[in-house]
């Protein structure tokens, strides 16, 4: 009876100690979901290398920053990742907190807030994510006036806009390639305007899966997940920049102010800018912030630098501050 008592209290004093260490061991990251840049080998590395399980989580870079102002009082997630402008925002709306994480001077100054409120890990190109196979015989587009041409109706997507960051960037891409700058997006809007005479499809989330499928059979995208789609899904899908442009962003990533696991967060965040969190985001097909982290053999997957002459970085602060008044002429005058 004694050595029973004995056992059974042991065990409620380990279940005890070991409860917290478990409790610590997670963390949440708003905006990362396993289809899109494929978060799920990143998180899978935070689990196996940290000890840090992090739930994939399909929220848009609009609605991770919605989520984190309503929870501003009581904030769920640890950490959040984000399009560009949008990193600017959420400090704007006071929901990140300062960190400098490892690896913070390997990141170009451009590309980082000053005080660490947000930093890029990684960038992508902008362009068209074409499944061949879905035209049904007709050439692949190779411009942003082809969207236009009544042979594409019903087959172009892009994602909304008013919402996910990469909608966004469509338009800052759009506006810049037709002679455009970010004090007016008449050229944007006239765009969108003329394509919904081809009943473009516009989802709020990733659509990757539904481009291998061929609902999507033009869908306007980042060249990695084209570039995935290719060489890794073997899919058959060709990533074309725009004749007339297109351009490049930097996704940003932050600690979300008052999180409930600030050190766990700040780890996630050190391991993704480490060099095998940068190799990582590199055998995806991006570009990782720090850029020695690009092997040769997926450097050579990527389309010929003549081909990424036509792109132009983006100017994160002018986009941010853009963004709204394109969101109401966008509401107003496309949807």
């Amino acid at each position: 009876m004694l050595n029973a008592f004995l056992l059974g209290a042991a065990a409620l004093v380990a279940a005890a100690a070991a409860t917290p260490a478990a409790a610590q061991q997670s963390a949440i990251c708003y905006n990362c979901p396993p289809e899109w840049a494929d978060w799920a080998s990143q998180l899978k590395a935070i689990k196996d290398d940290l000890g840090i399980a992090v739930p994939f989580d399909n929220k848009n870079s609009g609605q991770a920053l919605s989520a984190l102002i309503a929870e501003k009082d009581r904030p769920v997630a640890d950490v959040a990742y984000f399009g560009g402008p949008v990193g600017i925002q959420a400090k704007a709306a006071g929901v990140v907190a300062s960190y400098k994480p490892a690896k913070w001077d390997e990141i170009p100054a451009g590309e980082k807030d000053s005080d660490g409120s947000w930093f890029a890990i990684h960038s992508g190109t902008l362009g068209l994510f074409v499944n061949k196979d879905a035209l049904g015989g007709k050439p692949v587009p190779r411009s942003w006036a082809d969207l236009k041409k009544p042979d594409y109706a019903g087959m172009v997507g892009y994602l909304d806009p008013t919402s996910a960051a990469v909608g966004y960037v469509g338009a800052v891409a759009v506006n810049l390639a037709l002679g455009g700058d970010y004090n007016s997006f008449d050229k944007a809007i006239g765009w969108f305007k003329d394509l919904q005479k081809n009943q473009p499809i516009v989802p709020k989330q990733t659509s990757y899966a539904r481009v291998l499928s061929g609902e999507i059979p033009i869908l306007i995208d980042y060249d990695f997940n084209a570039y995935r789609a290719k060489y890794t899904d073997k899919a058959p899908v060709e990533f074309v920049i725009p004749a007339e442009g297109s351009v490049s962003v930097p996704y940003v990533m932050s600690l979300v102010k008052n999180g409930p696991n600030p050190e766990n967060g700040k780890k996630i965040l050190d391991y993704v800018l480490s060099d095998k969190g940068q190799a990582l985001w590199g055998n995806a097909f991006m570009r990782p912030v720090r850029a020695a982290a690009l092997s040769p053999e997926m450097a050579a997957k990527f389309l010929p630098a003549a081909d990424y002459a036509r792109v132009k970085p983006v100017d994160l602060a002018k986009m941010a501050a853009a963004q709204k008044g394109f969101t109401d002429r966008y509401q107003a005058e496309v949807r």
